[in-house]
């Protein structure tokens, strides 16, 4: 089930990328590179892009090692299930659980501070600029990204957990990628029907985590009981 992990988080990278086209389009289209050869547009987008895949593979990280302890305290079943449970209650109820996943109002500065420091990346004309601007981007508030890291804690590890958002972000650079050149033939009607995907590879990533949950063995000693460390008095009184 571990083998399916790329699969699903590309899936849910580019099926998101339909949906948060109206927040994060505008922001590659404004990329400085365009108008320049064609070798510094690819060059710009790519740096870009790759700044926000590495946020979310930070983020994925912190979710990892949040797992990982659960993990280690014997709770991990429970956090997948829950975590799948989740995602299925926002397919079925969106609008709601819409909701719940707002920038909450004390988190609201903070977004305010990353955008001004969005726009000033904005005029700047180099990859690093470009990068940093892709990298603050990943932390801005999206719906999409918060149920890929709700999905993340299934990997049970702070390096699974960072592989599973950095293919996340891979599977929304082929959009916004492409944006800038295809921005024609990404129609209202083309977005729409691929959004009505999205409720489908929500619902598979919920359910995965639920199976996860209900099949995962921790592993056991030999007799069947957790090991039990002896101090080393009981030793010496052994002798």
């Amino acid at each position: 089930m571990t083998s399916s992990l790329p699969f699903l988080a590309l899936s849910m990278g580019l099926l998101s990328s339909f949906h948060c086209l109206g927040m994060c389009g505008p922001i590659a289209l404004a990329l400085p590179v365009y108008g320049g050869s064609s070798l510094r547009q690819i060059v710009g987008i790519l740096t870009y892009n790759s700044g926000r895949a590495l946020t979310y593979a930070l983020l994925g990280m912190l979710m990892g090692s949040l797992a990982a302890t659960i993990t280690w305290i014997g709770y991990f079943r429970y956090l997948s299930i829950g975590a799948g449970i989740l995602i299925l209650l926002n397919v079925i109820y969106f609008s709601k659980m819409e909701r719940l996943t707002m920038t909450p109002v004390m988190a609201q500065r903070l977004v305010s501070c990353i955008k001004i420091s969005m726009g000033n990346m904005l005029r700047k004309k180099n990859p690093i600029g470009w990068f940093l601007l892709g990298s603050l981007n990943g932390l801005l508030p999206c719906g999409m990204v918060y149920l890929a890291l709700v999905s993340s804690v299934a990997t049970g590890g702070s390096f699974a957990g960072s592989l599973f958002m950095f293919w996340f972000g891979v599977g929304t650079m082929p959009m916004m990628i492409g944006i800038g050149f295809f921005k024609q033939y990404i129609t209202p009607l083309v977005r729409a029907r691929v959004k009505r995907l999205i409720p489908a590879m929500l619902a598979i990533a919920g359910l995965w985590l639920i199976i996860r949950g209900i099949t995962i063995e921790y592993p056991k000693s030999q007799d069947g009981n957790l090991p039990v460390c002896h101090s080393p008095s009981d030793s010496i009184g052994e002798k």
